[in-house]
C-alpha cells in the first residue's frame, strides 16, 4: 500500500444521494503523493444513504464530479458496505482531495428473484481496442426491429438514434436534456415501453431516449436488467480509460497556400530560458506539437502585469494578412441593464478560453514557430499550435461561435433563465435560486464536458457581480473603478483616456459637451507620440467626470414596465435617456427612486454637415433610440418625451405637429410608431436639471 498522509485502510467514504446513481464523497481530506493505486473504504458510522437493495453494485467514476487527474477502477461487488473497497489513483501527482469531494458513484444492478431457477448465460467479452457492440431486438407490440448497439458503461440511459427509430413508434418531449460526450440535446423519449432482447435472450423493458446520434448506445439502465457485469480480479499496475470525440471547429479560409515564413528574431539568454519553459508547459498540455511545417512566425514573451509570470505570444501579422476575414458574430457586448431587477445572478470566467478551442487539423501547421538557440549551437526545435492562437485575427470570432454553440442548447433547456455570453465571460440570470442553480449546472456541465477549465473561485455567486468592466448590484449598475490618469503627455495618453470615457458615458450620462474639452485634445498632429497637455477646460471636464462617476448609475430593468425615452438639453446640444418610470411607488417603500435609467444615447462627436436644422437633430435622436431599444429589448417605446427648449421658450404640441407634417426626416424617424409623444418631462431632478440645460 502506498504511503499517504491518510491511512488508506481507514473508512472515509459516505454517500448522501437520494436516487441512483449514488455518489461517494470524502468525509476527510485525502493527499495523494504518487501515481500508484490506493484504496479507501466506507465509513460504517456514516454510511449515509447507502442503497437498500439486494444484489450487486457497479462502481465507476463520476464524469461530472470526479477530478480529471483521478482514475477510478471500475468493477462490481456485493451490496455490503462493510466489504466495500474503492481503488483510485492520481495520474498527475501530487494532488489533494478536500473533504466533501465526490470521487465515484455506484449503480445497483438488476438481478433475477431467488426463486427463479432459470439458468443464466453470461457472455464474456474481452475488452480490446474494438468497441464492445452487441446485436439486439427492439419490440413494441407486434412490430420489431434489429439493431447493433454499443455497450456504454458511462451512459446512464439507453439512446437510440433518430435515424433508426420507426416513425410509427410515438415519442414525447421530456423536460430537461440529455448530456454526453457530444454535447447536450433536448430529450425525446418513447411513449411506449420497449422490450429489448439481448444476444442470449436476455430481456429488458424500458423507454429509451431518441436523439440525433450516430449509433445506438446501450446504457446502464439496460445492462442492469440484462445482468451485465464487469469483472476485474486484481488491480492492474497501470489502468487507463479514456473516451474522446473530436469536437467540431471552423476551418479557416486562406488567400494563398504558399507558405509564409517570417524568421525568428534573437532573444536574450534570460528570455530564451523562459521561452523554453513556456514551450514545455504548452507541450505537456497538448496545446502545441513538434512540426516540420514550412510556415513560421516569430514568438516572444512578455511579463504579466504585477506578476512574476510570463506570457508566450506569437507575431501573427503576416499570417493574418493571408487569412480571409470572417463576418462579425457579436458586434457589441450584451448590456446588463436588460437583466430584471432582483433576479439572481452568477458569473463564470472561463480560464484560458482560447487554449481549449481546437484549430482545424488542416490549419494547425500554418501557426508554426521556432525556438532559437544561442550561437546556433544546435538545431532549433519547431512547433505548431493545435488550439486557437493568441493574436489570430479570427480567433475571437471562432471563440464566440464555439462557446455559443455549447450554450445554445442550455438556453433551450433552461428557458426561464437569461444567459449572457461575451468571449470568455458567461453570466446566468434567473428569477429564483432553484432556476439559477439548474441553469448554472447546465452551463457548467456544457463547458466542462467540452474540455473548458473552470475555477470555483472564479464563479461569482454573490453581489456585487463584476462583469465586462461593470459592477452589477441587485438593482443598479456602475462601471468598475476607472483609473483616470490626469498626467497627459502624448496623443496616445489622450486616446486611452477618451476611449475609456467614451465607454462609461453610456452608463453615467457624460454628454458630448461634458467631454468636448478632452476630445479637442485629439486634434492636431497625427503622430501618437506628439506632445499633449491638459488645458484648464480639460482639467475642469475631468473633475466633472469624476464627480459623475461617484453620483450616477444605471439600473437593471423592471420587466413589468414599458420603456420610454426623453430628449434632453437645449438646441443644438441634444442627447437622450432611455428609461422606465414607476408610478406606483408607495410611501412605505421609503425613498425608492421611480426613475430607472437604462442607457444614455448621444449624437456623434463628428456631426453630419447635412443635419443643420433642429428637427433633423431630433429626428436622428429618435431614429437612434428606436433602433437601440429594438436591439436591447426587441420592442418599441411606450412614450417619447420631447421637452425641447427654444430661444422663444418651450416647444408646444402644436409646434411639434407642424414640424412633423413638414419634415420628412421626422416622418421617417417616427414611421409605424404607435406610442405616445409628450412635450413634458417627468418630475425628476436628473431629467430637469441637467448640466447642459440652459
Amino acid at each position: 500500500m502506498t504511503y499517504t498522509d491518510h491511512d488508506m485502510a481507514q473508512p472515509i467514504l459516505t454517500t448522501n444521494s437520494k436516487y441512483t446513481p449514488y455518489r461517494f464523497q470524502l468525509t476527510e481530506g485525502l493527499h495523494l503523493k504518487d501515481d500508484d493505486w490506493n484504496f479507501v473504504s466506507v465509513d460504517n458510522s456514516e454510511q449515509g444513504t447507502w442503497p437498500r437493495v439486494k444484489g450487486k453494485l457497479i462502481i465507476v467514476g463520476d464524469c461530472k464530479h470526479t477530478p480529471k487527474e483521478i482514475e477510478i477502477l471500475p468493477g462490481t461487488l456485493d451490496n455490503n458496505p462493510r466489504k466495500f473497497v474503492l481503488w483510485l489513483r492520481c495520474t498527475h501527482p501530487p494532488t489533494f482531495l478536500p473533504k466533501g469531494q465526490i470521487v465515484a458513484q455506484i449503480i445497483p444492478t438488476w438481478e433475477r428473484p431467488e426463486e427463479d431457477n432459470i439458468p443464466t448465460a453470461c457472455p464474456v467479452r474481452k475488452i480490446t481496442e474494438v468497441k464492445p457492440q452487441v446485436g439486439c431486438e427492439l419490440q413494441v407490440g407486434d412490430e420489431a426491429i434489429n439493431i447493433t448497439g454499443l455497450l456504454d458503461t458511462g451512459a446512464d440511459i439507453t439512446v437510440i438514434p433518430a435515424k433508426h427509430w420507426p416513425s410509427r413508434w410515438a415519442l414525447e418531449n421530456v423536460a430537461g436534456h440529455v448530456q454526453g460526450i457530444g454535447g447536450m440535446q433536448l430529450a425525446k423519449q418513447s411513449k411506449s415501453v420497449v422490450q429489448i432482447k439481448g444476444p442470449k435472450g436476455q430481456l429488458a423493458s424500458l423507454r429509451p431516449f431518441v436523439l440525433d446520434y450516430r449509433e445506438p448506445l446501450l446504457g446502464r439502465d439496460l445492462m442492469a436488467q440484462w445482468g451485465v457485469t464487469i469483472d476485474i480480479p486484481d488491480p492492474p499496475q497501470h489502468f487507463w480509460a479514456a473516451a474522446a470525440e473530436e469536437r467540431a471547429t471552423h476551418k479557416l479560409n486562406w488567400k494563398t497556400d504558399a507558405p509564409v515564413w517570417v524568421e525568428q528574431w534573437p532573444l536574450s539568454k534570460q528570455k530564451l530560458k523562459v521561452l523554453k519553459e513556456l514551450v514545455e508547459e504548452q507541450l505537456a498540455k497538448g496545446h502545441i506539437v513538434e512540426t516540420t511545417s514550412p510556415w513560421n512566425s516569430p514568438v516572444f514573451i512578455i511579463r504579466k502585469p504585477g506578476k512574476d509570470k510570463w506570457r508566450l505570444l506569437q507575431d501573427l501579422r503576416q499570417i493574418n494578412n493571408v487569412i480571409e476575414d470572417m463576418g462579425s458574430l457579436q458586434p457589441g457586448m450584451p448590456t446588463p441593464t436588460m437583466l430584471p431587477q432582483n433576479w439572481k445572478l452568477a458569473v463564470i470566467d472561463i480560464k484560458d478560453c482560447f487554449f481549449h478551442i481546437p484549430l482545424h487539423p488542416d490549419d494547425t501547421p500554418r501557426f508554426a514557430f521556432s525556438v532559437p538557440t544561442v550561437n546556433r549551437e544546435a538545431p532549433r526545435k519547431r512547433y505548431h499550435w493545435r488550439v486557437l492562437p493568441q493574436g489570430g485575427k479570427v480567433s475571437p470570432i471562432i471563440c464566440q461561435w464555439y462557446v455559443a454553440s455549447l450554450l445554445s442548447l442550455v438556453r433551450i433547456a433552461a428557458e426561464k433563465a437569461i444567459i449572457h455570453h461575451y468571449m470568455d465571460d458567461v453570466l446566468v440570470c434567473a428569477p429564483t435560486d432553484d432556476v439559477l442553480s439548474h441553469a448554472l449546472d447546465l452551463t457548467i456541465n456544457a463547458l466542462v464536458v467540452a474540455g473548458f477549465e473552470l475555477q470555483e473561485d472564479k464563479v461569482q455567486r454573490m453581489p456585487p457581480w463584476r462583469y465586462l468592466g461593470l459592477e452589477i448590484g441587485k438593482r443598479t449598475i456602475v462601471p468598475q473603478k476607472l483609473e483616470i490618469r490626469p498626467k497627459i503627455q502624448t496623443l496616445t495618453d489622450v486616446h486611452q483616456l477618451c476611449g475609456a470615457l467614451n465607454w462609461v458615458r453610456l452608463w453615467l450620462g457624460l454628454t458630448t459637451e461634458d467631454l468636448a474639452p478632452l476630445f479637442n485634445l485629439l486634434k492636431g498632429g497625427e503622430e501618437l507620440s506628439s506632445p499633449r497637455e491638459l488645458t484648464p477646460e480639460a482639467k475642469e471636464a475631468l473633475e466633472k467626470v469624476q464627480h459623475l462617476m461617484s453620483t450616477r448609475q444605471a439600473h437593471r430593468c423592471d420587466p413589468d414596465l414599458p420603456f420610454k425615452f426623453i430628449i434632453m438639453g437645449k438646441l443644438p446640444h441634444l442627447h437622450e435617456v432611455i428609461f422606465q418610470w414607476r408610478n406606483n411607488i408607495k410611501k412605505d417603500q421609503g425613498r425608492e427612486d421611480p426613475l430607472l435609467i437604462i442607457e444614455w444615447v448621444f449624437l456623434s462627436h463628428q456631426r453630419s454637415k447635412r443635419m443643420t436644422r433642429p428637427q433633423e437633430l431630433v429626428a436622428e435622436l429618435i431614429r437612434k433610440a428606436r433602433v437601440r431599444i429594438r436591439e436591447l429589448a426587441g420592442c418599441d417605446f411606450e412614450c417619447i418625451h420631447i421637452p425641447i427648449g427654444l430661444r422663444s421658450g418651450q416647444i408646444t404640441k402644436a409646434m411639434f405637429e407642424h414640424l412633423l407634417q413638414e419634415n420628412e426626416a421626422l416622418q421617417f424617424a417616427l414611421d409605424s410608431f404607435t406610442g405616445q409623444i409628450s412635450i413634458h418631462r417627468p418630475a425628476h431632478k436628473i431629467l430637469i436639471r441637467m448640466p447642459n440645460s440652459h
